[in-house]
Order: structure tokens, then C-alpha cells, then sequence
């Protein structure tokens, strides 16, 4: 065989490989992660106020409970899906996050699909935060964003953080964010 053949042949095998193999999905989430950038933070100024907490949600048992527990409390709200690789990429970071922070802060990692898929997805990478079920067509006390997407709201209730895609967030940054947010009031 000629060189150019040979080499047109491993060139298909990995672009096969890239995308047929698990090999692809675990190079497509580490590019995701690779691109993914860090967290806005917004500005003072311009932040948003919670008007209230009346949100309905579900806990990872299936059972109703009510967001006005958080309130005076910081908290990270991120919405996501398991089929949604850019989810599964940035879901890598959440869980960091939730190491350090789980008993600090209130954790939202919020879905709108039914049990068993999350269950399936959640024991297969191992992730432990907690998860929470979105009711469609509950009034929410903030927009309810396309995943992957989240929030992070001081303990006065203004939007500190808004991101409408995949970010990173075990950097040294938002944990700096989250720090002082846990320390001072805003």
C-alpha cells in the first residue's frame, strides 16, 4: 500500500474513533472542559434582586419541598441535562465545587427529566451533589435558562453570577467568589 493510503486509513479511524467509540465522548467532554470559560461575575451594581423564594421543586427522593429554605443563604443553582454532553463536561467542576462547598452553601443541580436516566447518569460518573427535580410549568423565582446554565445568589438574594453555557468552576476564582460571599453578606 501506498504511504498516502495508509495514512488516509488511520486519519478515517480516528475520526471514526472520535465519534463511534467511547474514546469520542470522553475526548468530546475534555474539549468541552477544555473551552469552557470562567464565570462573569456582575457587577454590583447591576445585579438582580430575588423578589422572592416561592419556588416548588423536588428532591432527589421525588418529594416536594419549597426553595424558600434558601433563603439568607448563598446558593448555586446550575439547570443541566445528562444527555447534553456540554452537562456532562461542566458537571465535572459542580462536583469539585460541592466538595469543598456542600456544607457551606445551598447546591441546585436542577433537571427536568425523569428519575431513573439521573439515577443511571449520576452512579455511572459517580457525581454525589444533590440533585433536584424542576416541576414544568412552576412559577420560579428566577429564569429557568437552556442547559447547561446556572446561578449564584448571595446571602441577600441578588444574582451574583448568571452563565447561560458550560463554565469552569473549580478555579481558584470562584472559590475566592464563594469566600467572600460565605464571609460578608453580598
Amino acid at each position: 500500500m501506498k504511504r498516502s493510503t495508509i495514512l488516509t486509513l488511520l486519519v478515517i479511524s480516528l475520526v471514526l474513533a472520535l465519534f463511534v467509540t467511547p474514546l469520542g465522548y470522553h475526548s468530546k467532554v475534555w474539549l468541552n472542559q477544555l473551552f469552557s470559560g470562567a464565570p462573569d461575575i456582575i457587577p454590583t451594581s447591576k445585579r438582580d434582586k430575588l423578589k422572592d423564594y416561592d419556588w416548588k421543586l423536588k428532591d432527589d427522593q421525588w418529594d416536594f419541598f419549597s426553595f424558600e429554605k434558601s433563603k439568607g443563604n448563598v446558593v448555586f443553582i446550575n439547570f443541566w441535562a445528562s444527555w447534553r454532553l456540554p452537562c456532562a463536561a461542566e458537571l465535572k467542576g459542580i462536583q469539585q465545587l460541592y466538595n469543598v462547598y456542600g456544607d457551606k452553601m445551598d447546591f441546585y443541580i436542577i433537571t427536568d427529566e425523569e428519575r431513573p436516566p439521573v439515577e443511571e447518569f449520576m452512579d455511572v460518573k459517580g457525581f454525589t451533589f444533590p440533585v433536584t427535580y424542576l416541576i414544568i410549568g412552576e412559577r420560579s423565582p428566577i429564569q429557568v435558562l437552556e442547559p447547561p446554565a446556572s446561578y449564584v445568589i448571595d446571602r441577600d438574594g441578588y444574582v451574583v453570577v448568571k452563565e447561560d453555557d458550560i463554565t469552569d468552576w473549580d478555579t481558584a476564582a470562584v472559590h475566592r467568589l464563594l469566600d467572600e460571599l460565605l464571609k460578608t453578606g453580598t
